[in-house]
C-alpha cells in the first residue's frame, strides 16, 4: 500500500512539473474570446509609417475571411457584434443577425434565441451563432451575461450551434 502511494505521489509531482514547465513555453497569451459591451477591442496604434509605405496587414481592420479557420474569423465576428452593441445598448437578436448578414455571413447558417421569454418578459440575454467552416461562432449579449461574450465552439451533432429552442430567422 505504501509503495502505491509513493508511485501516485511521484506521478502527481511529475504531472505538476510538466504542466509548470509547459506553461513557460507559450509564446504569447491566448486570444481573448469574450469582450464586455463597455470595453471594445483596444485599438492598436502603429508607429507612423514612412511616406510611401503601406501599413502592415495586421494593423488593418478585421475582415471576413472564409478561406481561414473559424477561429481566425472570431475577431471580425466580435467587431461586427460590438458595433451593434455600441449603436444600440438594448440590441436584440434581429439586430445581431442583420449586422452579421450585412457583414457577409451566410444567413441560412445562423441561429438566434428569442428576445422574450415564454411569459413575455425581456430575455436576460440573447444567443446567436453562425455555422462557419464546420464550427460555430457563438455570441451572447444581455444584462444577465455581463454584456457581450463570444467563442468558437464545435458544431452540435444536429449540425447546429445552439442547444434548445431557437426562433426562425424568417425576415
Amino acid at each position: 500500500m505504501a509503495r502505491r502511494l509513493d508511485i501516485t505521489a511521484v506521478l502527481a509531482f511529475a504531472g505538476a512539473a510538466l504542466i509548470v514547465g509547459l506553461a513557460g513555453c507559450t509564446a504569447a497569451p491566448p486570444p481573448v474570446t469574450s469582450t464586455g459591451p463597455s470595453t471594445p477591442p483596444a485599438a492598436t496604434t502603429a508607429p507612423t509609417a514612412p511616406t510611401g509605405t503601406a501599413p502592415a496587414a495586421e494593423d488593418a481592420a478585421p475582415t471576413l475571411r472564409p478561406d481561414l479557420p473559424t477561429s481566425e474569423n472570431l475577431q471580425f465576428f466580435d467587431a461586427v457584434n460590438l458595433g451593434v452593441v455600441a449603436a444600440n445598448g438594448s440590441a436584440g437578436g434581429r439586430d445581431f443577425i442583420d449586422a452579421l448578414v450585412a457583414a457577409g455571413f451566410d444567413k441560412s447558417k445562423m441561429e438566434v434565441t428569442a428576445d422574450r421569454t415564454t411569459v413575455d418578459l425581456q430575455a436576460d440575454s440573447v444567443q446567436f451563432a453562425v455555422l462557419f467552416g464546420g464550427e460555430c461562432l457563438v455570441g451572447q449579449y444581455g444584462p444577465a451575461s455581463g454584456g457581450y461574450h463570444s467563442a468558437v465552439r464545435p458544431a452540435l451533432g444536429t449540425g447546429g450551434c445552439l442547444v434548445g429552442e431557437t426562433r426562425p430567422i424568417d425576415w
